[in-house]
């Protein structure tokens, strides 16, 4: 019996700490996201007609 409630003990803590870790990077990617601002679509090449 002990091994079981050992075995749930170990999977909730798991579980909460990979809950945490998706929560913190996706507070990263967020503000990662807020600071760059858009500049287009891909690097811009000078044109010339010639």
């Amino acid at each position: 019996m002990l091994i079981y409630m050992l075995a749930t003990a170990m999977t909730v803590a798991m579980l909460i700490a990979t809950v945490f870790g998706l929560h913190r990077e996706a507070q990263r990617i967020r503000a990662k996201a807020n600071t760059k601002r858009f500049e287009g679509f891909g690097p811009r090449k000078p044109y010339s007609h010639y």
